[in-house]
């Protein structure tokens, strides 16, 4: 009980106190000339969140990148060693693979099958078209660490004798007759890493079905009767004529799962902490910082991972503005 009246005196104060902040700046403002009025007023807006963000978000970000160049205990700097240490570690290079493994897989098919729901949900009744689209978009509505919870059991085994496997796959695999297994910890190719994507891929297709789905629908229908007209197939019509029209849609969906993606933390950390092969650059850094104390290899990695950031946030933003200035 004492944690939901923290939780709601930090709502009420938190938002309450922004709004007279800004109202008691906003009266001061009124009280200038119109023409210090006109001048001032954007800046008192918008001042506070650029401060915000510089002090919560820039100032971390620089002082970052200059203890990546300094010792363990980031009193003397060493130049490049962190650098040169983290790009011939095993566990980093595992972790860089891995990553690059999540890039190509989960935003691909979280947006394929985004797609393929909105496609399918499109043509159901308005009623069963809500529901239906209402169920897959339930899993955003849960963290990642409560997602990765529910996965846990989804995985779990029991391997002593006569122990009821409360795990789905273990109950489905010993039903079939055959023995239970320790599903993340499986030898093979990547095996482990697309256990964990599958959980990032089922909370994700639902925000890609909601973008989908509404850019399906601004599809003009003429298109598509001039193509039936024209003796296409609905196949054909789906991928040469609303494909097209809504790519612009698919790309802005695919580099923002991307985006989350290259820092994926919460699914790898509270399923398996990185073992048996599934580490990432996230969990890395955070291994290294707070685990071995390693202070200047755990900002390396961090800067590592900005720097692979930041070239896709810029075309997204790009192709955010090419979709804005097209309508």
């Amino acid at each position: 009980m004492d944690k939901i009246l923290n939780a709601l005196v930090a709502i009420i104060a938190g938002v309450g106190g922004m709004l007279v902040f800004y109202w008691v700046l906003n009266a001061l403002v009124e009280r200038l000339s119109q023409g210090w009025e006109r001048r001032i007023k954007p800046y008192v807006f918008v001042g506070p969140a650029v401060a915000i963000v510089g002090l919560f978000l820039v100032y971390p970000a620089v002082q970052t990148i200059l203890y990546s160049f300094a010792d363990q205990t980031s009193t003397a700097y060493i130049g490049f060693d962190n650098y040169r240490e983290i790009f011939t570690d095993d566990a980093f290079l595992e972790a860089l693979w891995n990553n690059v493994l999540w890039i190509v897989f989960v935003p691909t098919f979280a947006v394929g099958i985004g797609l393929v729901i909105a496609v399918l949900a499109d043509r159901l009744k308005a009623r069963g078209e809500q529901v239906a689209k209402s169920v897959i978009f339930m899993p955003m509505a849960i963290s990642f660490v409560g997602a990765s919870t529910i996965w846990r059991f989804m995985y779990d085994s029991k391997f002593a004798q006569g122990q009821e496997q409360i795990g789905l796959l273990s109950a489905i695999t010993t039903g079939l007759g055959f023995e239970p297994q320790r599903w993340l910890g499986l030898e093979g190719f990547s095996v482990n890493d697309f256990l964990l994507m599958a959980i990032m891929i089922w909370l994700q297709a639902g925000f890609a079905m909601v973008l989908l789905s509404a850019a399906i629908k601004n599809v003009p229908e003429e298109t598509m009767e001039a193509g039936r007209i024209d003796g296409a197939s609905e196949l054909q019509i789906f991928f040469r004529v609303i494909v097209p029209q809504i790519w612009p849609t698919v790309i802005v969906v695919f580099t923002t799962i991307l985006i989350l993606v290259m820092k994926v933390f919460d699914v790898v950390n509270v399923m398996t902490n990185g073992a048996d092969g599934t580490e990432v650059v996230a969990n890395r850094f955070y291994n290294l910082l707070f685990t071995d104390r390693e202070n200047g290899l755990a900002a390396a990695v961090v800067v590592v991972l900005m720097v692979a950031v930041i070239p896709v946030m810029i075309y997204q933003v790009r192709q955010f503005r090419a979709q804005e200035a097209g309508r």
